[in-house]
Parts: C-alpha cells; sequence; structure tokens
C-alpha cells in the first residue's frame, strides 16, 4: 500500500493499529470508547460499530469496576498506567484475562484529553505458565519423596540444587551445601579421595559411582551408595549432572555380618575337614600310605577351593583363580611349562568346588606320571564361552592338554581320581566329557551344557561385598 507523503504518518499509524495482535482502544477522560481495532474484536468479541461511543466500563467485571476508577484517576494526572494482568468481559460473558498497558493521549499543546489502551490476551502465557508450575510441582513432589537423597551440579559440578532428604537427613541449608560444601558433611577419612574420583567424572564426562559414609544432623555418619549421570543437548554437551545417594547402611553390615559367618563357617568346615584327615591317619596307621597320601592331598584342595570361595562371598569363582589356587604348589612352573588361556569366566560356588577337585587330580597325575613329570613337559590349559543358541545361556569349553612326557598309556583299573573327573564334573556342568590317554599326552575336555555351572562376575554381581 503506497501513502502520499502528506498522509503517511497518519495512515502508517492506522495500518500498524489495524494489522496490530494487541487490542488498541482509545477513550475520552470519562472513559468512552473512540476508536476500536479489529484485534480488540477478536479478543473481547464486540464490533467497533459495537463498541465505539460506549463506557469502557462495558468491559470491566463488577467485582473489577475499582480498577477502570483508578486508571482513570491516573490519566486525569497525565499518568501512565503500567503494564498488568487483570481480567475483562468478552461478549459472550465470561472472562478473558489479559496484560495491559495503559498512556494518556495528549493535545498540540500537550493537554491530556483521552487515553489509550493496549491488551493482550494472555490466555497462552496464563497456561504456559500453569504447565511450568504443574511440572514443578511433579518434579518438587518426585524429587522430595524419592528414597534417595538427591541432587543436581552445573556442567563443571558445582552442586546448585539438593531434594528435601538431603536436607532432612544433613540438616543443612542450600547455603550451607552450595559448589563444594557438601564436603562438610563427609567423613575426614574419606573425602579426599572422593573428590579427587568425582572431580576426574566432571572432567571427563564418566559416570560417576562411590561408596563412603555422610554425616546426618545427629552426627552420626551413615554409607551411602551414591552415582552422579551427566545429562547432555542433542550435541551431546554437558548441561548439568544428576546425582542420588542411596543410605545402604543396614545392607552393609548385613553383608559385613554375612562374611563373619561364612568366615566363621569355613573355619568350622576346615577344622571338621581336619579332623576328617586325622581320622583318616589314625584309622591307616600302619596300613596304606599312598592312601591317606592321596586323601589327605584331596582334602587339602577341597579346603583350597572353600577358601577362595569365601573370598569371593561364596558366590561362584573365576577359572583363572580357581588354577591359580588348585596349583599354587607349581607356582614355579606358571607360565613357563603351564600355560593358561582364556578370559574372565566365572562359575558357580559348587562346580567351582568339582573343578578345583578336578584340576587337583589333573595336577597331581601329572606330577606323578604326565608331563610335569620330567623336566621338559607342558600342560597348557584353555577355557572359553561358546554360544549354545539357546535361552539359557553360553556353554563352558574347557580342556587340559598335555605333551612332551612320558609316553602315555590308559590306566587298568578307573579310581576315584577318574570319578572326579569324568562322572562329578559331567554332573556339575552336564554336556560332555572327554578322557583322552594320547600316546603324547593326557587330554581331558569339558563342554558343558546351556548356562549349566556358570555365574556372574562377582564382583559385580553384589558390589556390597567389596565396601
Amino acid at each position: 500500500m503506497v501513502f502520499s507523503r502528506a498522509g503517511a504518518p497518519d495512515a502508517w499509524l492506522k495500518a500498524i493499529i489495524q494489522s496490530s495482535n494487541d487490542a488498541i482502544i482509545s477513550k475520552t477522560l470519562d472513559g468512552i470508547i473512540t476508536s476500536w481495532n479489529p484485534a480488540a474484536q477478536r479478543i473481547f468479541g464486540y464490533t467497533e460499530e459495537e463498541m465505539v461511543g460506549t463506557s469502557i466500563r462495558k468491559l470491566v467485571p463488577e467485582r473489577l469496576q475499582h480498577e477502570e476508577d483508578e486508571i482513570l484517576a491516573a490519566i486525569h494526572r497525565n499518568e501512565q498506567v503500567p503494564h498488568f494482568e487483570t481480567f475483562r468481559l468478552h461478549k459472550s460473558g465470561r472472562e478473558v484475562p489479559i496484560t495491559v498497558t495503559i498512556s494518556p493521549i495528549r493535545d498540540d499543546t500537550g493537554a491530556v484529553i483521552g487515553a489509550s489502551k493496549i491488551a493482550r490476551d494472555s490466555t497462552p502465557d496464563i497456561e504456559a505458565r500453569r504447565r511450568i508450575l504443574e511440572s514443578e510441582t511433579r518434579f518438587q513432589t518426585l524429587a522430595d519423596n524419592i528414597s534417595q537423597l538427591a541432587w543436581m551440579a552445573d556442567e563443571t559440578g558445582w552442586i546448585f540444587w539438593y531434594n528435601k532428604r538431603w536436607f532432612d537427613y544433613t540438616g543443612t541449608t542450600l547455603e550451607d551445601m552450595e559448589g563444594w560444601g557438601w564436603k562438610k558433611v563427609h567423613h575426614p577419612d574419606f573425602v579426599d579421595d572422593v573428590a579427587e574420583r568425582i572431580q576426574h567424572s566432571w572432567d571427563t564426562g564418566e559416570d560417576w559411582e562411590d561408596t563412603f559414609p555422610l554425616r546426618g544432623k545427629d552426627g552420626e555418619f551413615r554409607w551411602f551408595l551414591s552415582r552422579a549421570h551427566p545429562i547432555r543437548d542433542k550435541n551431546g554437551r554437558i548441561l548439568r549432572w544428576f546425582g542420588t545417594n542411596t543410605d545402604i547402611t543396614e545392607e552393609k553390615e548385613r553383608q559385613e555380618q554375612i562374611k563373619f559367618l561364612m568366615h566363621e563357617v569355613n573355619h568350622r568346615s576346615k577344622n571338621m575337614l581336619a579332623l576328617v584327615q586325622g581320622i583318616a591317619r589314625q584309622t591307616s596307621k600302619g596300613g596304606n600310605e599312598a592312601f591317606l597320601k592321596a586323601f589327605s592331598s584331596r582334602i587339602r584342595s577341597l579346603s583350597a577351593s572353600q577358601g577362595l570361595l569365601l573370598e569371593e562371598g561364596w558366590k561362584g569363582a573365576s577359572i583363572r583363580s580357581l588354577i591359580r589356587s588348585q596349583l599354587g604348589h607349581l607356582e614355579d612352573l606358571m607360565d613357563e611349562r603351564i600355560h593358561i588361556d582364556g578370559k574372565s569366566v566365572n562359575i558357580d560356588a559348587a562346580s567351582a568346588q568339582t573343578l578345583g577337585m578336578v584340576l587337583h587330580e589333573l595336577s597331581t597325575n601329572a606330577g606323578k606320571y604326565g608331563a610335569l613329570s620330567n623336566d621338559s613337559g607342558e600342560v597348557h590349559i584353555k577355557w572359553e564361552l561358546v554360544p549354545s543358541g539357546s535361552e539359557k545361556g553360553d556353554q563352558l569349553s574347557l580342556s587340559w592338554t598335555e605333551s612332551g612326557g612320558p609316553p602315555v598309556t590308559p590306566p587298568d583299573h578307573k579310581g576315584f581320581g577318574t570319578v572326579v573327573i569324568e562322572r562329578m564334573c559331567r554332573s556339575a556342568f552336564g554336556g560332555d566329557v572327554i578322557l583322552d590317554y594320547r600316546p603324547e599326552g593326557l587330554h581331558w575336555s569339558l563342554l558343558g551344557a546351556p548356562g549349566k555351572g556358570l555365574a556372574p562376575d562377582p564382583s559385580e554381581a553384589d558390589n556390597l561385598l567389596q565396601l
């Protein structure tokens, strides 16, 4: 649209008023409406013809008529009415939330002759604020009622928020704890290590996990398992950290009690094994010394397996540690004549005891008659997990292969050692057990049934045992 030079200012002003998304209304000092733009019609429902010449009070709810009195008084005093929120009536009778600013209109002499009102429907703003408040309320309700202490830090690790449970437990305030103030409630024996480890996560962006005691408002310390996770934007940049502290004091005490009881049981079982060994020695006096020697050796093997299992909380043991335990008396041959090859694989407690006895029998036989009975023979122990395609899990594949020893011939009869190596091992792991007396060296192998005898890594299965 093109305007003449003389009419340009008025034409431009009119165009702005007509196209504005805000209601722009002018009125006299008595409150009589003199102009009404299209946005006013959209917001209040009245046409220009219906409103021009009528009182602005037509839009004001009865309970808010005092507002118009105050507005007109301010205009008479040549004052602008700053932005404020209120309600006005729609033609339908419903109330419309609006934000409004009112300014005096002056003539060429500067005298106030009326007022202009700019009003905006604030329904979207109110709804947005309502949603934000509702979201904040939900978050605060969740954060303050979870069982953990919770906190948030910025990308540098500066903690700026804690939930109510943190303050309830520690008896502190945000001013006390903000930033690195959390050190005040840490045990002095642990705080430096904790600070070092969490700073590593701040610097690298790695998830953080740690266990340490925190002091409560009663002055007592309780143990907490603590974790923090970085919250990132779509580009991977860290925006903030969210952390929790879970009280594990009772669980830790239970685990310590369990460990104590397990040590006691292990001690008593070893005493029992020693008693059995003593009875066997007394019974065989003047009898079969070879039997007594073999029997005592097997008792010691069983005791060694129990000791290893105790260290792992009787949740199983790794094959590597079981081999090292059972072949400890051959430590000087390790990596020179005894070669072990396999990744971390863990078996359950019952299977560990059986496999421990198998390894004992094989190593004893190798030392007496096999590859370890001379100065050059070697033993290769290998293991791996083989995918089974079954929902039950992988299969354990384990082998013991001797070479370089005296020529091997099958025994004339099967003794207890063979029963352990074949029958007991097959019972523990399922699957197939092969004992092959190859002339070049004995070969023993196991392919367990899917998932049979396997266990998770004890250190991952229960971190609490290592607190």
